[in-house]
């Protein structure tokens, strides 16, 4: 199937985070995959061409284990997208990492099972490399951006992508954060990585909601809620919202990052 030309970015939104563009055209695009999790909002930013849906579908209808992560990622690529904005809801598995600061990952753990996790299953073999999963280019410009509004940043992190839908145990928050995991997430996995799989730039925002079920030395931290996660996420949405107004005109045509090239020495058979 043909690529169209639709958008040259795209954005998925988190928990909470539903609506980005102004008066636009809403788009519904069929996959080899199965039915995204929302039809797309098409317009512009600053004249860019912008896609955007939130990853749990409107009102958060499907949860972190249940969205179709190869479906979402294979119709941004279809509509011309070349560079991926992920922003995301996120605990703090460290006490220097606080509610209401921006994290720029720069990896990933994954903890998840039974995902649908690659666009490769044969005959053809794929083995991507993941060494550095997030676009190095869009960091440094997301990273300068959220600076300059003056968000506490955090230049690079670790997550821990969890299954989901529970919450970890304190015994498991506790074996993350001595790891030295900086962020605690349920959808960086596979999302990440199958933008890679298909040559596109991906770049995490990970919006520091809470401390997890509350770390080592901070007993007046209670365990993570529903209702805390939401409120913080709506507190900070505007950040947010202007963060990707100032990166996306920022964002170069050009690509002279190794996520162009991902499949290059990559393929077997």
């Amino acid at each position: 199937m043909e690529r169209e030309a639709a958008a040259e970015i795209g954005v998925f939104g988190g928990s909470g985070f539903y609506s980005l563009l102004e008066n636009p055209v809403q788009r519904a695009v069929n996959t080899p995959y199965g039915q995204t999790s929302e039809r797309f909002a098409i317009g512009e930013i600053a004249g860019r061409r912008v896609a955007f849906m939130p990853r749990h579908g409107a009102g958060h209808r499907f949860p972190a284990h249940r969205v179709n992560y190869r479906a979402n990622v294979w119709a941004m690529w279809h509509l011309g997208v070349t560079r991926i904005l992920g922003p995301c809801a996120a605990g703090s598995l460290q006490p220097e990492v606080k509610p209401g600061d921006f994290v720029f990952c720069d990896q990933f753990v994954d903890r998840t099972s039974g995902r649908q996790d690659t666009y490769y299953d044969g005959p053809v073999s794929v083995h991507v490399s993941s060494a550095d999963p997030y676009c190095p280019e869009l960091r440094e410009l997301g990273i300068a951006e959220s600076r300059a509004l003056g968000i506490p940043t955090h230049e690079r992190g670790t997550v821990v992508v969890i299954q989901g839908p529970r919450f970890s145990t304190r015994a498991e928050s506790r074996w993350f954060s001595s790891l030295g995991w900086e962020v605690i997430n349920m959808t960086q996995y596979p999302e990440a990585i199958l933008a890679r799989e298909l040559e596109m730039c991906y770049v995490n925002v990970s919006l520091i909601t809470d401390w997890d079920v509350g770390l080592e030395g901070m007993p007046e931290v209670r365990p993570v809620t529903v209702e805390e996660v939401i409120r913080v996420f709506n507190d900070n949405n505007e950040r947010l919202k202007e963060l990707i107004y100032r990166l996306v005109p920022r964002i170069r045509a050009e690509r002279r990052c190794p996520c162009a090239t991902a499949l290059s020495g990559a393929v077997i058979g």
